[in-house]
């Protein structure tokens, strides 16, 4: 029999740096920041933290990365990792250690600095064992638009047109948030104007490499309100992980990730959710590029298989909207520090439950959900975090 845990552990404090270019600060530094932010929202101090999960790709090696910077005092402390899920996987971790009964009080961060490895995009992605073909992120999602286009009827100028809304929506809700890396309003003729990367996906359909760091205080459901008057409890935490069947066969369509719908189901499941557009209040997805975030609104079922065009046109997902999607930006806006941004989401659902999401602040949220995709659509790595009151 499969368990649920669903309402049996609570988030009381989150924390989450600035993300940007941040060479004036290391990775220690990153996460002292957010984990000192995190401890005061909650009200404790290292010396309540019994054990602690740490969610990076690239940037740490084993509890040490964690256990150094935060001076923790011979506790447990793990580093995970699986792909862009890392930080959901921190979580994971230490939410099921708190709902089977060994931990009453636990910590989850995630962090990555990447702009000190002196490149552009992600480093280390290259194809290590030669059994498949080699292509750029930028050069994969584009496949996915191509195909999408081509599979409902879009001419490529409406295509175009639909992702830049996308990405005009985003980068909105980022000037309305301090922590995001890039606060800058667009227009759609910008984004169709912009150098094209991996056509037809131009500069502003991608998100950006930046630094940051995010962190959760997890304790029992039961216990939260000693800690605060308003925690919130995890509904549901899934994660789907590909056979990578996608990249060895020619059946993949590129038009949705299976991965990504399969999580989706097993997360409404546990979580008691039927109706996915109609019951969830705000979502954070993976927005790597505009493509991927128009993909999962339709994997998730927040829109029908190619209808989240008129979704989309009728502002159904912007901050006003009926579900409001990336209402901190997202990766658009904050670019994506691995480890850290599965965290990240989940600290802005935190903030809107609690009414404390000041501009942005969506209107009376109830449920929110966080979604992750690492590696290719063809072979990735899934996770969905549902969190409520």
């Amino acid at each position: 029999m499969t368990g649920s845990i669903k309402d049996r552990v609570a988030i009381v404090g989150m924390g989450c740096t600035k993300f940007g270019e941040r060479w004036d600060t290391g990775p220690g530094d990153l996460i002292v920041d957010a984990v000192s932010e995190a401890y005061k929202d909650a009200g404790v101090t290292s010396k309540d933290i019994q054990a602690a999960w740490v969610g990076s790709l690239f940037s740490g090696m084993g509890g040490r990365s964690l256990s150094e910077p935060l001076k923790l005092q011979y506790i447990p402390v793990t580093r995970v990792e699986n792909a862009c899920g890392s930080g959901h996987e921190a979580i994971r971790n230490a939410a099921y250690a708190v709902a089977a009964g060994i931990h009453d009080v636990v910590l989850a961060v995630g962090f990555e600095k990447l702009k000190d490895e002196g490149g552009s995009g992600l480093p280390g992605m290259e194809n290590r064992t030669g059994t498949h073909y080699q292509s750029s992120m930028p050069g994969v999602f584009a496949m996915m638009a191509t195909r999408y286009f081509n599979r409902y009827g879009f001419s490529p100028e409406d295509g175009k047109r639909m992702l830049a809304r996308i990405s005009v929506k985003s980068h909105h809700n980022g000037t309305l948030n301090p922590k995001a890396h890039l606060r800058r309003e667009l227009t759609i003729d910008q984004v169709l104007q912009a150098p094209i990367i991996a056509w037809p996906l131009g500069l502003f359909d991608c998100c950006g490499v930046s630094d940051g760091a995010a962190a959760a205080v997890l304790v029992r459901a039961e216990d939260a309100k000693k800690y605060r008057k308003d925690p919130v409890y995890i509904k549901s935490l899934q994660i789907c992980v590909s056979p990578t069947s996608g990249r060895m066969t020619s059946d993949y369509d590129y038009t949705h990730v299976e991965e990504a719908h399969r999580a989706g189901i097993a997360a409404y499941k546990e979580a008691g959710i039927k109706d996915p557009r109609k019951e969830i209040s705000m979502a954070e997805v993976h927005d790597c590029f505009s493509i991927t975030e128009a993909v999962t609104m339709e994997d998730l079922q927040f829109s029908k298989r190619g209808q989240v065009k008129e979704d989309i046109e009728a502002g159904f997902f912007e901050l006003t909207g009926q579900l409001p999607v990336q209402p901190d930006g997202g990766l658009k806006c904050f670019g994506h520090p691995i480890g850290a941004s599965g965290i990240r989401m989940v600290y802005e659902l935190y903030l809107q439950l609690q009414g404390r999401a000041d501009k942005r602040q969506i209107k009376n949220p109830k449920i929110g959900l966080a979604h992750n995709m690492g590696n290719e659509p063809y072979a990735p790595v899934v996770s969905v975090c549902i969190v409520g009151l």
